[in-house]
């Protein structure tokens, strides 16, 4: 680890949150950003880090998410809720059935998949919970909306495909430019996230494979089908992101279901790096400031 990086870590609990992730986006695009008037999506999206739009707190959080969607597009996506404890208690964990997974609201990655509850013990789940619980999630990317988010933990049914493996994540990112009769769309593949051979994958609108590199995760060997339910998919995508003019949609698709994951308004905090680099310029030009 070089100097001047153990150095940011020693500090960079102390710094403000423009100065950090302005270092933080040099550390990782590579370049210092423009935060004054950002171009690129990367810049955008460190800027709505910065300054959220109020309605980004409801709707980042997991639970209260759950009204808009049913809102928007119904109970029929939302993924059954199986508990929304107070607090989690021994007698909380003796009432899950044997398969779940538990998550907590206020952050991303809380996520701990439970495919047999004989094979873990209260005490375990309650260890992970109080860690999960006491991260300021704000303080890791600083993105500002997090900070006023109460943690919770609660219990979702398990999704599994007829393979035995968690659904992929389907994250539809969604432009809609001022003026645009419909939005510009790009879904993003997350296949075996949880398994042992995880890669994603880019897509347009028409499901076409784009050479765009995803993050740590290795492309597929060759492209998915075009899922059966694609427009249902669409549809349910751009039915939560039509009052923004950018949010990521995730969504799930196991067998013929449609299940919502969540909303997500700042993608990477604004430090994704993203390969081509001009998709960072050509993303940022689909989005206002």
């Amino acid at each position: 680890m070089s100097f001047s990086k153990r150095l940011f870590d020693g500090a960079k609990d102390l710094l403000p949150d423009s100065v950090y992730l302005s270092i933080a986006h040099r550390h990782k695009v590579g370049r210092f950003p423009n935060v004054k008037t950002p171009t690129t999506f990367n810049e955008k999206i460190l800027h709505r880090c910065l300054y959220p739009d109020p309605r980004f707190v409801d709707l980042t959080d997991k639970l209260t998410v759950r009204d808009y969607v049913r809102r928007k597009v119904g109970e029929q996506y939302l993924i059954p809720l199986i508990a929304n404890p107070d607090a989690f208690t021994q007698e909380v964990f003796d009432a899950l059935p044997k398969t779940f997974v538990m998550k907590a609201n206020h952050g991303s990655g809380f996520v701990k998949i439970v495919r047999d509850k004989s094979e873990t013990s209260f005490d375990e789940l309650d260890a992970l919970a109080q860690q999960w619980l006491v991260t300021d999630f704000y303080r890791v990317a600083r993105e500002r909306h997090y900070r006023t988010i109460k943690p919770r933990i609660f219990f979702e049914e398990l999704l599994i495909e007829p393979s035995g493996i968690v659904p992929a994540d389907i994250k539809i990112h969604c432009f809609l430019s001022r003026g645009a009769v419909k939005p510009t769309i790009y879904t993003a593949l997350i296949s075996d996230r949880f398994g042992e051979h995880p890669r994603g994958d880019m897509y347009d609108g028409e499901w076409n494979r784009l050479d765009i590199a995803i993050g740590h995760y290795p492309r597929s060997e060759k492209p998915e089908p075009r899922p059966a339910n694609y427009e249902e998919l669409l549809s349910v995508a751009t039915a939560l992101a039509a009052d923004f003019e950018y949010v990521r949609v995730d969504l799930y698709a196991p067998e013929d279901k449609i299940y919502f994951g969540e909303l997500t308004f700042t993608p990477g905090a604004g430090v994704f790096p993203m390969r081509p680099d001009i998709v960072d310029y050509q993303w940022g030009q689909l989005m206002g400031v």
